[in-house]
């Protein structure tokens, strides 16, 4: 497993995410204190809001293609 933390400053970052981690096969999660939901569901990463640190969870090992397109949204 591979972890991050992210924050979103606008709207649009939340939805260039969702589009960015939909193309990648990775089981992949976001968690905001108690909360967990998937990365992939853009209403799900919505009610998280933006300027909030977010923990980012990769279910996979092999994931450095993905770290490097999500770059741009590291905290």
């Amino acid at each position: 497993m591979s972890e991050m933390k992210l924050m979103f400053k606008t709207p649009d970052d939340i939805c260039e995410f969702v589009n960015t981690v939909s193309r990648f096969d990775y089981d992949v999660d976001i968690k905001c204190g108690r909360v967990t939901v998937d990365a992939k569901s853009l209403l799900g990463l919505m009610q998280f809001g933006v300027n909030n640190v977010l923990e980012l969870r990769v279910h996979s090992d092999d994931c450095s293609e993905l770290r490097e397109a999500l770059e741009k949204f590291a905290a």
